[in-house]
């Protein structure tokens, strides 16, 4: 316990105790209040213990000195004292009171250490806004006050963080023009495209495929003539990857045995089919991937 008041911590020494009062509403002499909250337990260090004195009510300076000094175990009469150091209130728990004292027109008290410092979080008003460092509070909502800083929360060890709902979590919402620099596990909803997107390299978006809304597939059969290389449908998709086509029964390679032109319904494919050949063409696939 340092010698003299410092910083958060206010010390009452054996030359100016704090002088106690009696609780007039505990048994006579039992219970005494320093009405002073967040003494520091001796946990903190083996000096913080109180040390409690009976002497002349009023007379602070000479307690230490001149009066009689009570310990926590007694004087072996079945004496012993309890100090609740959270509330200051000193109890005598035993079946006894200090042996040989003589209350009249004394009081009990109190050498020590109390906690003056912050407690909690500081500069909340009224209506539940506040603020410490860069946060500022205000009902449930957290404002971060720095512009264009990271929002950072840190766990140690394995720990995760744990949303426990069974509502959902908002991601942040932004157009293509908006998007943050990328980095390695970012997620945002891109209101431009209508799609998830995440960083997997720190470079890159790249959008995540949703559920689709399941199409009927269609078949479209044509006969080959030795010459016609281009077939015609309001099936065939526009793109050569969401098609699946066989001449004869063999599938035939998107890009390589044939192509889309990507604006009308129809297919081109490399070689024109023999006479007679049998040109499956199955569309109404999902999206492909790219």
């Amino acid at each position: 316990m340092p010698g003299s008041s410092s910083g958060v911590v206010t010390v009452y020494p054996t030359s100016t105790p704090d002088e106690t009062a009696a609780d007039n509403t505990a048994s006579a002499n039992r219970t005494w209040k320093t009405e002073l909250t967040d003494w520091i337990p001796p946990e903190f260090g083996s000096t913080y213990g109180v040390k409690v004195y009976v002497h002349t009510s009023g007379d602070a300076g000479n307690a230490a000195g001149s009066g009689d000094q009570l310990f926590g175990t007694g004087s072996g009469n079945n004496d012993e004292w309890f100090f609740d150091y959270q509330s200051g209130v000193l109890h005598f728990i035993g079946t006894n009171l200090p042996n040989g004292i003589n209350f009249t027109g004394k009081s009990v008290y109190i050498s020590g250490a109390r906690y003056t410092g912050q407690i909690g979080l500081q500069n909340i008003s009224g209506g539940g806004a506040g603020d410490t460092g860069n946060f500022s509070f205000s009902g449930s909502t957290i404002n971060q006050d720095t512009t264009n800083a990271d929002f950072t929360l840190n766990t140690t060890g394995t720990g995760n963080f744990v949303f426990n709902t069974n509502s959902g979590i908002k991601v942040p919402v932004g157009t293509t023009a908006q998007r943050p620099s990328a980095t390695p596990g970012l997620i945002r909803f891109n209101s431009t495209t209508g799609k998830y997107e995440v960083s997997e390299d720190g470079s890159t978006f790249t959008s995540l495929r949703t559920e689709h809304t399941s199409q009927e597939v269609k078949k479209d059969v044509f006969t080959g003539d030795g010459s016609t290389n281009t077939f015609a449908s309001i099936n065939v998709a526009t793109d050569p990857k969401n098609l699946i086509v066989y001449i004869d029964g063999v599938m035939q390679e998107p890009t390589e045995n044939y192509i889309t032109d990507g604006s009308t319904s129809s297919i081109t494919i490399s070689e024109a089919p023999h006479t007679g050949a049998r040109i499956v063409i199955m569309s109404g696939f999902a999206e492909a991937q790219t």
